[in-house]
């Protein structure tokens, strides 16, 4: 049996949490130190060490929470797995989002240009990639329609009222919203996501589990491998759901100094905000991607899709959300309409999306289209 279901050896679960102690050792030092950490402008080589540095630590902490929610979810299946991974996900992006606006950066498209870029990395950039991977090793690749078409019946509404919907209303600037629109919006898309979670969770789990296992673990997988004892699997959850919350609090308490810092580059060394908005979306997905992209060159592609999907939602539902709220608590103003060629961009990458999922196999033309977007995303910050 699997020793993350009974965990009878605490000593090996303690080493394996390195990310964990390095994480809180660093936000430890950093809140010793105060405001001493931070170097003046002259000296651009330190910042940039501690820059790389955060970065390393943060980055290592996420990791150490993808393998906790990845423990998770052998203990509670799919897609319970793959919903807890994507809300911790989210979380993350949540805090350094709000760490960055809570820095006071004046550009008010940050934001947007964050959700844009996890938007775009996820629906392109790793759907291309993992349908292409997937497609080069198993030729044709199976999927559960009706799951990726229930994240894209409430993905595609949300994308289109937050991302494009304010740049044609008349109440307010273009691009932002007024408060009873946003005070709307965030109560709807709140609601319209808690439906989607009591569907993808209880009434129709069906939908997202990999075809063949809707058979299989009826009559074969579950005579042969059964549960762990009640009192161990308690343990194992309660265990790496206590984990999974400690090991984001160092990200959470260094997502503040990080946000300094990409604070001071933007501002100071003219950097285009979208490529902040890459920055840390970049950051926020790549253990998120890295499983995806393992769970498509392993035939998983309903896990893929589960992730790429299932987070691109997420930050529409539940990010857009909190960062109009501290956008009204702090009297920030959120500029959330994209640019036209942004827009148009998005328009494309959904009915692609559409086209993707229209069926219930993919192949690599599915996935080259994909990167093919990804790469005009990329080149339209360079060249808009």
């Amino acid at each position: 049996m699997d020793d993350d279901r009974a965990l009878p050896n605490w000593g090996k679960e303690i080493r394996n949490e390195t990310p964990f102690l390095f994480g809180i050792l660093t936000l430890a030092v950093f809140l010793s130190l105060g405001n001493s950490w931070h170097v003046s402008h002259s000296q651009e080589l330190v910042r940039a060490g501690i820059f790389v540095l955060l970065l390393a630590i943060v980055l290592y902490c996420i990791f150490g929470v993808v393998r906790h929610a990845d423990r998770l979810a052998e203990i509670l299946g799919e897609p319970l797995g793959t919903l807890i991974l994507t809300i911790s996900v989210t979380v993350i992006e949540v805090s350094l989002i709000s760490a960055v606006m809570f820095e006071g950066i004046s550009d008010p498209t940050l934001a947007r240009e964050t959700m844009f870029a996890v938007v775009m990395i996820m629906l392109n950039g790793m759907v291309g990639l993992a349908l292409l991977a997937g497609g080069f090793r198993h030729i044709q690749q199976e999927y559960n329609l009706e799951g990726a078409r229930a994240y894209l019946a409430v993905l595609i509404p949300l994308a289109v009222v937050a991302l494009i919907l304010p740049n044609w209303t008349t109440s307010t600037a273009s691009g932002t919203m007024s408060l009873a629109q946003t005070v709307f919006f965030s109560v709807a898309t709140v609601m319209l996501y808690g439906v989607f979670l009591a569907l993808q969770t209880m009434r129709h789990r069906g939908f997202f589990l990999e075809p063949t296992l809707l058979a299989e673990q009826l009559q074969a997988e579950k005579p042969e491998v059964p549960p762990a004892p009640p009192v161990d699997r308690r343990r194992a959850v309660t265990w790496h759901a206590a984990m999974l919350f400690l090991t984001m609090v160092p990200i959470v308490g260094l997502a503040d100094y990080l946000a300094v810092i990409v604070e001071h580059g933007l501002n100071e060394l003219n950097i285009p905000t979208a490529i902040g908005g890459i920055l840390i979306a970049g950051l926020i997905l790549a253990p998120e991607s890295i499983t995806a992209l393992e769970a498509a060159l392993a035939n998983r592609l309903q896990r893929s899709i589960n992730l790429c999907l299932g987070s691109a939602l997420a930050t529409l539902a539940l990010t857009v959300p909190f960062v109009l709220m501290i956008g009204l608590v702090t009297g920030t103003e959120i500029k959330l309409g994209l640019d036209h060629e942004n827009g148009v961009l998005l328009m494309l990458t959904i009915l692609v999306s559409m086209l993707t999922f229209g069926g219930g196999r993919t192949n690599m033309l599915q996935g080259a289209v994909h990167i093919l977007l990804f790469m005009s995303f990329i080149l339209l910050i360079f060249s808009p």
